[in-house]
């Protein structure tokens, strides 16, 4: 399965010495952009310090104009508030959604829990109708734990 194959690449790109963070995720996300036929568009939001909003990180894919997203609107603004991972099979079901590009179709947002705490999420785009599975929870899960070890053993990894 293309997920095993992908979990060595993702910890070394994790391992490397010398990159910054922003660095090492943006090669994430350009590795399952890339990877990932059904992965459009990958990229990390993170907590905005101790207020209710979402910043963008890394990505990989077109540019969007959603680079602040409040607690509680859209996919990613839920994520922040529930905690809990959220599999949108198709977008235009959702009254909550942040329109990003009409060609997105569905999308499956993971949060990132660093001691407890979630500091953010990884949120896929995909211009495919319903292709994300629990295999795809679970991997993005995997990768979201690495993320959160490095910053675990060290905040300014």
């Amino acid at each position: 399965m293309i997920f095993e194959a992908l979990k060595p690449k993702v910890l070394a790109i994790l391992q490397q010495k010398t990159p910054s963070r922003e660095d090492k995720l943006l090669q994430i996300c350009a590795l399952l952009r890339n990877s990932i036929a059904y992965y459009d568009w990958v990229g990390f939001y993170f907590r905005n310090g101790k207020k209710q909003e979402l910043l963008l990180g890394p990505y990989a894919g077109e540019p969007t104009d959603h680079t602040v997203i409040p607690f509680g609107k859209g996919i990613c603004g839920q994520v922040a508030v529930s905690n809990k991972n959220f599999v949108v099979p198709d977008v235009r079901a959702q009254d909550n959604y942040i329109a990003c590009s009409f060609t997105v179709k569905s999308e499956i947002v993971v949060p990132l829990f660093v001691n407890g705490e979630n500091i953010g999420q990884i949120d896929i785009d995909s211009n495919v109708l319903n292709p994300f599975t629990e295999l795809d929870e679970r991997f993005l899960e995997f990768v979201n734990q690495e993320i959160a070890q490095l910053f675990q053993n060290n905040p300014n990894f």
